[in-house]
């Protein structure tokens, strides 16, 4: 048996604390990679590992928590990942060989710390499981070669990325595993997922030790390790952080005293903790004080032949036809022609006048009114708001964008929810743009998933599950829509495919921003035919040549037609006048040829004036 595997068996052991806690405190700028620092400092990391060794641990991590590629990448050193992690393995095995330590001088094991990617990846980003892999698998080859005992995985929330980074690890080597998620207060992932839940995917994967470590202090992760352990046999591991931290004078502080971590060691131990140590904010000190609370702590007391309790796996539902989940989903389903008008949120909360111009625009028989994210950083109402607001003032449709700029995943989770609960039925998806202007410059943006992931939460709150894995009880009933820009799928494979990804992950039509060229139309709807969903098409009337110009220029992805932009000047010779009467006439020309080519029409009026689109639709 693996040497650590026995010694697990044997007594409690005792790992190191913080890592990034004690270079800090050395003058190590937070700006800078401290992983890094086992190529240019090597000594300096020498020396953590050394106090660390001197309080009696069993077992010191590597100093490689973030040294994966994407990590290192922000700071220009993707191309030393493997020496960096090399590096770190052999400094800490000089280290762990360099004295005796341990709870009764024991041998000190070296354990290969990999931590998460610092990227979203499927189903709610842009990275591929497989990618993940290998780039696990690549960390992992290079602290075995360094000469690690096994590894911690730390710091994880993603279930599918903690099965990446095992799965590559799995690749290369058969060194046990240590595999360690983050909670929050209340027990459960960032992301809502349960312990009960992921500590048996964890078990099925092949973790020879599950546990917490970080985010949290003691406390509320002695009530997570509970529930830990009445779903799984494996042995546990417990690295709380020591509290949460407090801003003090713009240094973050750590509160909690050395002898309050050594009661709770003794705590977690007495629930099964096999492995106890630290993470941020802990120092030496606090690692002294909990190896003096555990030192000679054999198994008694332990939870031994403890029944683990059975998780019933969620039940997942279908998603609901698109036919029954709102009148613009039953339409689609029936292949009519669908006219949409486009509204912008108002200024301000005021929204009579929208009120007033959505029962017109029913008036006039368009089924459905978009409601677009509102594009500057201005006071204008949320799209989401101003959709419900007419769901229920009038008699027509909303369709609301939703995009990923101002929400992290579970913000937006809880909007989408909130937002079915008050009647909305009908979404546009988008990543959306960034906000670099407006009238607050400051604002900034989130982007912690794009518009995949966006779909792909989506799809599970209609299967009747959260991004976490939990039941939500009834699933909603949401139509899910997407963007397709034809200027940039025809020209770009990757865009081509991203578009698959939307459609797998439940995008149920799509709908294109204003397209001046029908060409370019009909070559999007050959590539995309094979997906078989209905496509809505973008049509804005020019209402001057300054707009067709800005268009066809300044634009990504969009194009204007020589012949239209020379129409466009020619009538704006004539008068303004003149040239909304042509900008009209052109969009009917557009809407005459695609009529039997796509399943409906978007017009964007232009600034706000209804009246054109209803010109156009006529």
């Amino acid at each position: 048996m693996n040497d650590f595997l026995s010694a697990l068996e044997e007594r409690v052991l005792v790992c190191d604390g913080a890592m990034g806690t004690m270079l800090y405190s050395k003058g190590v700028f937070i700006s800078r990679c401290f992983d890094e620092l086992n190529l240019s400092n090597p000594q300096l990391v020498r020396e953590v590992h050394a106090d660390y060794i001197k309080t009696g641990v069993d077992i010191i991590e590597t100093n490689t928590f973030g040294a994966n590629i994407t990590k290192l990448m922000s700071h220009g050193l993707a191309d030393q990942a493997r020496d960096i992690n090399l590096q770190g393995a052999r400094i800490a095995r000089d280290a762990a060989n360099a004295r005796p330590g341990g709870t009764s001088g024991h041998k000190v094991f070296v354990a290969g710390a990999i931590g998460p990617l610092g990227i979203r990846i499927e189903p709610w980003g842009k990275m591929s499981i497989d990618e993940a892999r290998t780039i696990f698998r690549g960390q992992a080859q290079a602290l075995i070669d360094g000469g690690v005992d096994f590894f911690i995985l730390e710091t994880f929330f993603d279930l599918n990325e903690v099965h990446a980074a095992i799965r590559g690890i799995q690749d290369v080597s058969d060194l046990p595993l240590v595999v360690q998620m983050s909670v929050e207060d209340d027990g459960n992932s960032p992301e809502g997922t349960p312990p009960e839940v992921f500590a048996k995917r964890l078990d099925e994967w092949g973790a020879e030790v599950v546990g917490l470590n970080c985010s949290v202090g003691p406390q509320a992760m002695l009530d997570a390790i509970e529930r830990l352990a009445t779903v799984t046999s494996k042995k546990l591991s417990a690295q709380p952080n020591a509290g949460k931290p407090r801003s003090i004078e713009g240094r973050n502080i750590y509160l909690c005293s050395p002898e309050y971590m050594a009661s709770y060691a003794k705590k977690f131990v007495q629930h099964g903790v096999r492995i106890v140590g630290g993470c941020c904010g802990t120092t030496p000190e606090h690692i002294r004080a909990i190896r003096a609370a555990v030192q000679g702590h054999g198994l008694q007391g332990m939870r031994g032949s403890q029944s683990v309790r059975s998780v019933e796996p969620t039940a997942i539902s279908d998603p609901r036809p698109l036919e029954t989940k709102s009148r613009l989903g039953a339409k689609l389903a029936r292949k009519e022609f669908i006219k949409i008008v486009e509204m912008i949120p108002p200024v301000g909360h005021d929204y009579t006048a929208a009120i007033e111009k959505a029962k017109y625009l029913e008036a006039h028989h368009v089924d459905a009114v978009n409601v677009p994210d509102a594009r500057r950083s201005s006071a204008r109402m949320s799209a989401i708001s101003l959709a419900i607001l007419l769901e229920r003032s009038t008699e027509i449709e909303s369709l609301a964008q939703y995009t990923c700029r101002d929400k992290n995943l579970l913000g937006m989770q809880a909007d989408l929810l909130g937002a079915y609960a008050l009647g909305l039925r009908n979404l546009l998806l988008t990543t959306g743009d960034p906000q670099q202007m407006g009238d607050y410059i400051d604002a900034t943006a989130v982007f912690h998933v794009d518009s995949i992931g966006l779909t792909n939460m989506v799809q599970r709150l209609n299967q009747g599950i959260d991004v976490g894995g939990k039941s939500i009880g009834m699933p909603t009933g949401f139509v899910v829509g997407v963007l397709a820009n034809p200027g940039t799928i025809n020209n770009d494979a990757e865009e081509l495919n991203r578009f698959q990804y939307k459609v797998q992950a439940g995008a149920e039509f799509a709908l294109t921003p204003p397209v001046f060229d029908v060409g370019v139309l009909e070559r999007l709807l050959r590539r995309i035919e094979h997906y078989k969903i209905p496509t809505i098409m973008g049509i804005l009337p020019l209402p001057n040549f300054k707009t067709a110009e800005f268009m066809h220029y300044e634009v990504p992805g969009c194009s204007v037609p020589e012949h239209i932009l020379r129409r466009m000047r020619s009538a704006e010779a004539e008068s303004l006048d003149r040239a909304r009467a042509e900008g009209i006439a052109v969009a009917r020309e557009i809407l005459h040829a695609v009529r039997t080519m796509v399943q409906g029409v978007q017009i964007h009026g232009p600034f706000e004036q209804y009246e054109t689109a209803l010109e156009v639709l006529s």
